[in-house]
């Protein structure tokens, strides 16, 4: 095989800055959320170099190194369309909008590759922006499985570019409704405290200092209820659980939250109760302001009835 044959050794090597003192691969799986064995695999195939060189699993990493990654490409998977009910609440040549169900994931994986919002889109409109890949098509931003309401799905890659900077750069507008445990003395406030990986846990965020990006939650008083409060959130910044690690960082979390909200949820609830009401931005190919809103689920509003006028069930 001569020069001009031979594949490229390793591509799109990435520089990851870790914790001293702890082994390589620790500190790169608690710092990457990948499994342990996923890292050590990456060691033995020399995918991981500090300071250009390759090192043991079990080396200990120092202030000053410079630890360089190569993850390998994604396996590309055959996601098929499913005939699944979409509620659609605005949809033209550029972009759809839909409000999603409590429950649906947005798009595969592991343990989760049929019954999701991308097999339903990929039915209904054939045609998404490719740029996520196979797995992600159109999605442009995403809500929880057991988060309801609206989001927005790109139907090309430019109006997929588009909307991504209006999400990066804060001019999309979005807000939820959630209801809280506890009683928030307040009539609103801001809630801004970085959020990364837990270090205690990899499953979960967490409001961390360290390996962390800034982020802004701004939270009002809707009405107070026995034990718990209902609560517009609006969000300045999109980071992964956002609302729901800021409402527990001040000790009010998200009633029926599995991750963040206390062991034993009150009402036999099968997820956070928090719904993505509104959603608003500049339309990617005419310039329009957009502004989109739907109400919360009869579930949402039967938890609400079951506070009011339910003895004994208390935060």
């Amino acid at each position: 095989m001569n020069d001009l044959e031979k594949e490229p050794e390793y591509e799109d090597w990435q520089v990851v800055a870790l914790p001293a003192g702890i082994r390589l691969d620790l500190a790169l799986a608690e710092t990457m959320a990948k499994s342990r064995s996923f890292i050590q695999n990456l060691i033995e195939e020399e995918r991981v170099l500090v300071n250009g060189q390759v090192k043991k699993a079990s080396y200990k990493v120092t202030a000053d190194d410079r630890v360089e990654v190569c993850l390998p490409p994604p396996k590309e998977l055959d996601v098929r369309p499913e005939n699944i009910e979409l509620d659609i609440v605005y949809e033209d040549e550029d972009l759809i909008v839909v409000n999603k169900p409590q429950g649906m994931t947005v798009h595969p994986a592991p343990g989760s590759w049929n019954g999701t919002l991308v097999n339903a889109l990929l039915y209904h409109c054939r045609n998404l922006s490719g740029i996520n890949g196979v797995i992600r098509p159109g999605i442009v931003h995403r809500i929880d499985k057991d988060t309801s309401g609206l989001l927005v799905v790109a139907k090309n890659d430019a109006a997929h570019n588009d909307l991504a900077r209006q999400i990066k750069e804060h001019s999309a507008k979005r807000s939820y409704l959630a209801l809280v445990h506890g009683l928030l003395s307040e009539p609103s406030g801001t809630i801004d405290a970085p959020i990364g990986r837990d270090p205690k846990d990899r499953k979960k965020m967490a409001v961390v200092f360290k390996n962390s990006k800034r982020a802004v939650t701004h939270y009002y008083v809707l009405e107070r209820l026995p034990g718990f409060t209902e609560i517009k959130a609006v969000l300045e910044t999109g980071r992964t659980h956002q609302i729901r690690v800021h409402m527990a960082y001040i000790k009010h979390p998200v009633l029926g939250d599995p991750l963040y909200g206390p062991k034993k949820s009150p009402f036999d609830l099968r997820g956070q109760v928090l719904h993505a009401e509104t959603l608003a931005f500049t339309h990617p190919r005419t310039g329009e302001y957009l502004e989109f809103s739907c109400p919360p689920p009869g579930s949402y509003r039967e938890v609400k009835e079951k506070i009011k006028y339910s003895s004994g069930h208390r935060a």
